[in-house]
Parts: structure tokens; C-alpha cells; sequence
């Protein structure tokens, strides 16, 4: 069965990257842009490839990852449609410093970085939004580190499941998410290992606060989840 194409302009223009440059800078940047369509499991960049420009995801998932000395891999973020990777190394010159990888049937745009340079020369508006994409990129990087650094393994899973769709913070009533990826990803992500990530889910089932059914979670209880240390 044929891939349907998309109208790229279309897409570009309802990016919060773009959203506010005008229709000709969109086509200007669509005549640089090309699909790429990549199925589960497709390494779409490697470690140490040449940055030629960034991707967009229109739909699918991309796991960033890196690889220990010891051979074990480190998820170190999981991108989903709308959001975007490669910027900042496309500006530092640098090459790829991880593995981008496909967890489902994905369609990725991929920006020229020299349509970039020049959309950039043209249009102040485009480099105020390019640093505002990447100063967000930052903060969540930083956010990160701190989930890391100064919260506990519970902290962190708690945290995660109630930012998920359907969990949001604010919650008071029982609602149910759904894990986007593995546990094992999931685990990857929060810097647990699967069996620790587990023993938590384990643990907070046993404290009436959680019933999961494989990778869907029903929060019973996100006052009191919220509450937990």
C-alpha cells in the first residue's frame, strides 16, 4: 500500500518553530526539506554521523540513545510528532553524540541545515524562534539532570506517570495513561533499571495507589500518589 505524502508546508506551518513566519518563508523552507520514511527499528542516524541539518517528526517515535563502556544503552530522550532533534549540533558543526532510532513506522522531515543558515540571514523572526526551540530543549535537558541527581527512583517514576496524557499534574480523579514505549525504555529513561522501575510499580500496586494491566496504568489515588515521598 502507497505512503501518503503530506504537505510539508502544511505541516512546517503549524510547528511552534515556524508558526509565526510567513507563508513565503514556509515555502522557502519546504523547497529545503525532504521525507524520510523509516520503519520500526531503523537506525536513522548513528553516533559520530555528519549533522547535514535537523528532523521533525510527523508521526512515530524516535529514541535518542547513547552506549555505556559496558555495552548497556542509555535512553536519553524519546521524540514524538511535532518535536524536533539536531538543532544544536547543526550549529556547533558537530557530529551526531548519539544514536537516533525509530520505535515505530515514523515519518521524518529533514531540514537542510544551509536552508536553515539562510532562513536565518533573511528573517530575524525565524532566529528568535530557532533560540527559543533550543533554549526550550535546554531547560527540559536541565529539569533532567535534576530528576537524576536529587529525586529518588519512586520520585522519578511518580513524576513521569502523572506528566503522562490523561495524568496531568493537576488530576484529583483516578484517570489512566498509557506507557508510549517498553517499560524497559521507560526505565532507560528515568536512569532505572528495568528491574528497579518494577519493583517500584510493584510497590505503589501494593500501596493501592496504581493497578497496571501491561502498559496501561489506572492512577487510583493521584492526591495521595502526588503525596508520596
Amino acid at each position: 500500500m502507497p505512503t501518503p505524502k503530506i504537505r510539508t508546508q502544511a505541516f512546517l506551518a503549524n510547528l511552534p518553530l515556524f508558526r509565526e513566519l510567513s507563508a513565503e518563508e514556509i515555502d522557502r523552507i519546504a523547497l529545503g526539506t525532504t521525507e524520510h520514511h523509516v520503519t520500526r527499528g531503523t537506525v536513522v542516524v548513528n553516533k559520530g554521523d555528519p549533522v547535514e541539518g535537523f528532523h521533525l517528526v510527523v508521526y512515530g517515535q524516535i529514541k535518542l540513545s547513547l552506549t555505556t563502556p559496558q555495552g548497556d544503552e542509555k535512553v536519553v530522550e524519546i521524540i514524538g510528532p511535532g518535536f524536533s532533534f539536531g538543532e544544536a549540533l547543526m550549529f556547533m558543526g558537530k557530529a551526531y553524540i548519539v544514536t537516533a532510532t525509530a520505535l515505530a513506522d515514523s515519518l521524518l522531515l529533514h531540514v537542510r541545515r544551509e536552508t536553515v543558515f539562510e532562513g536565518l540571514a533573511r528573517d530575524p523572526q525565524f532566529a528568535r524562534m530557532m533560540l527559543a526551540g533550543m533554549s526550550r530543549k535546554l531547560h527540559s535537558l536541565v529539569s533532567d539532570l535534576e530528576s537524576v541527581t536529587l529525586k529518588t527512583g519512586r520520585e522519578r517514576v511518580i513524576g513521569y506517570l502523572m506528566r503522562q496524557e490523561g495524568g496531568g499534574d493537576a488530576a484529583d480523579a483516578p484517570c489512566s495513561v498509557s506507557l508510549p514505549v517498553s517499560k524497559a525504555i521507560v526505565a532507560s529513561r528515568l536512569n532505572l533499571t528495568p528491574e528497579h522501575f518494577s519493583r517500584i510499580l510493584h510497590e505503589l500496586v501494593a500501596d493501592g495507589l496504581i493497578e497496571v494491566d501491561g502498559r496501561d496504568i489506572r492512577i487510583v489515588d493521584p492526591v495521595r500518589l502526588r503525596q508520596m515521598p
